[in-house]
């Protein structure tokens, strides 16, 4: 079911830059329209295109304080307990990442340093459509919520029923988001970005979606800040004699099933676990749900790679820059040390992507298209701005003014030099 390729090939295939995920003009022009009507018109553009895109218009606009009540009503309670118990382990891990502002340096003449600040106002952006993601939701959120974020806005498309899914609501609610929005779409990035009469404009806009809004985002970023421009999910599992293949094959189905242009591969030097493994692929999706998706993506963008030992297997995986990786070896802990670019690490034949996904902890908002080989995954950091500060005084100045001078004569900015120079003759005339 999954093809398999020598390590040659799948460089050719998978790892030239060539083959990278790239916006489609006919997708970014259909963007930008949307996004200059709406910066123009507000709200009056924003009806429209909610009208021709989603074939509704909303009531109101935002999800009132009465319907997210209700929406717990409407949630199973086993859901909501897993939900919270996800939320407690992402707040826990993302609690880490907090930093103070601090002094780099500090004596009676010279004051250094750098505060950090949070943003005062964030949107996140959550996919409709078929199925609901409420860990999604935990995400973006709480690492925003963590870092002080003043203000933070959800918005998600509705339902025919003019109501967001109830999970979102109950999610938005566990994670600490202020307010939420029933638009989706590139008006909702638009709206997010610009403002209109109903939305308020944003500084940072965080969140996945499809191609539409991946373009828009792309096109706002400048005027608002955004986490990344995401492509297809992947997985890489580097897999030898010792690992299960039922968990292998079950570890690459459950990237697969996202859609049909999700990556998943797997590198091993082991024929005997490759192939037991693709047999494993072909019974376990016989009763999958998704199954079709799930086997047209193995079967275009998937591969199993053989390698002559771990150390190549590595190498490949480093030049990939997976946004998971999964390492299925003996001795997990041993070989981490050999990653040098992936999104998120998976160690051991016990920890799936899964976990990772919805429960642990670290963020499941990552890198991809090879994009971790310069890119990190979401966190606090995405929600703070670095602002660095410096104090020098008469005498400091003084022993520093000739270098200063010196580095403005060779950029020919004698302002610059000027300006150090009229202090000193200030404080020499004293």
């Amino acid at each position: 079911m999954i093809p398999f390729y020598s390590p040659s090939r799948f460089k050719e295939t998978f790892l030239s830059k060539k083959n990278g995920t790239q916006l489609s003009r006919d997708v970014l022009q259909t963007a930008q329209e949307v996004i200059d009507d709406i910066r123009q018109n507000g709200d009056k553009s924003l009806r429209k295109y909610v009208e021709k895109f989603d074939g509704y218009i909303p009531k109101n606009w935002e999800v009132t304080r009465e319907e997210r009540d209700k929406a717990w009503q409407e949630v199973p309670q086993q859901v909501i307990e897993s939900l919270q118990a996800a939320a407690e382990n992402i707040r826990k891990f993302h609690s880490k990442q907090l930093q103070n502002s601090r002094f780099m340096d500090m004596t009676d003449e010279v004051v250094s340093g750098q505060l950090y600040r949070p943003l005062e106002r964030t949107g996140i952006y959550v996919p409709g459509g078929t199925a609901s993601y409420p860990s999604t939701v935990l995400m973006n959120a709480i690492p925003a919520v963590l870092a002080g974020v003043e203000e933070v806005i959800m918005v998600t498309p509705a339902r025919e029923s003019e109501h967001i899914s109830p999970v979102f609501s109950v999610a938005a609610d566990i994670a600490g988001v202020d307010r939420i929005f029933k638009i989706g779409g590139i008006q909702a990035i638009a709206a997010l970005a610009y403002g209109t009469e109903t939305i308020p404009d944003v500084d940072k806009i965080v969140g996945p979606g499809n191609a539409y809004v991946a373009a828009a985002k792309s096109l706002v970023f400048g005027d608002v800040g955004i986490d990344m421009i995401a492509g297809p999910s992947e997985v890489a599992i580097l897999a030898d004699e010792s690992a299960d293949p039922a968990f292998v094959a079950a570890d690459l189905i459950a990237q697969a099933e996202h859609d049909v242009q999700a990556r998943a591969f797997l590198f091993t030097t082991s024929k005997q676990l490759a192939e037991k493994a693709n047999e494993e692929v072909a019974r376990q999706c016989s009763d999958l749900p998704r199954r079709n998706i799930a086997e047209a993506s193995l079967k275009k963008m998937g591969a199993i790679v053989f390698t002559e030992n771990i150390d190549e297997a590595f190498h490949l995986v480093n030049q990939l820059a997976p946004e998971h990786l999964e390492i299925q070896l003996d001795n997990p802990l041993q070989q981490l040390s050999k990653v040098k670019n992936a999104g998120s690490v998976f160690l051991g034949n016990y920890t799936p992507e899964a976990l990772g996904d919805y429960y642990a902890g670290p963020n499941h908002v990552l890198p991809t298209s090879g994009t971790a080989r310069f890119s990190s995954g979401l966190s606090v950091d995405d929600f703070i701005k670095k602002t660095t500060f410096l104090y020098y005084s008469e005498q400091a100045l003084e022993e520093a003014a000739g270098h200063v001078v010196n580095i403005a004569a060779v950029e020919k900015l004698e302002g610059h030099g000027r300006a150090v120079k009229q202090r000193i003759k200030n404080y020499q005339n004293r």
